[in-house]
């Protein structure tokens, strides 16, 4: 279920357009597919995502935090050559988002810069609620 979502533009404290803001309540989540919420099946077996099954409790633990309010996202570095079949498979199994992203860089080890708040989980085998945790990051001085 696909489903574009709008944003209003926003003005910084000089009047100038500015980045819209979600507010601190919504969560804008970008997630991974392949090793993800389901097997990790390269590009270059496209013939396998038709096939593979979601992780147990990946389609519930997504819809919740979409009929929650957040933003869902998935951001995949499959090509767009099998835009289709993925759109296809995350319909066929239920999943509620606002967007796809193909072509994310392959091999991991990502380290976001931006200048909005971001924040990182990596999947561990288990789609639940997430928890809070304290960890050491990387930052830049300030």
């Amino acid at each position: 279920m696909y489903k574009k979502i709008s944003l209003k533009p926003a003005v910084d404290e000089q009047g100038h357009s500015a980045s819209p803001q979600l507010s601190p309540n919504v969560k804008n989540y970008l997630i991974d597919i392949d090793g993800t919420i389901t097997d990790d099946v390269p590009n270059e077996d496209p013939e396998r995502m038709k096939h593979v099954l979601p992780y147990k409790g990946s389609v519930e633990t997504l819809n919740k935090w979409y009929d929650d309010g957040h933003i869902i996202t998935f951001f995949t570095s499959r090509t767009e050559e099998v835009r289709k079949i993925t759109e296809d498979w995350l319909n066929k199994h239920g999943y509620k988002y606002h967007g796809l992203l193909m072509n994310k860089p392959r091999g991991g080890n990502y380290h976001w810069v931006d200048n909005h708040i971001v924040k990182g989980t990596r999947y561990q085998g288990v789609w639940a609620d997430l928890i809070e945790v304290e960890k050491k990051i990387q930052v830049f001085p300030t």
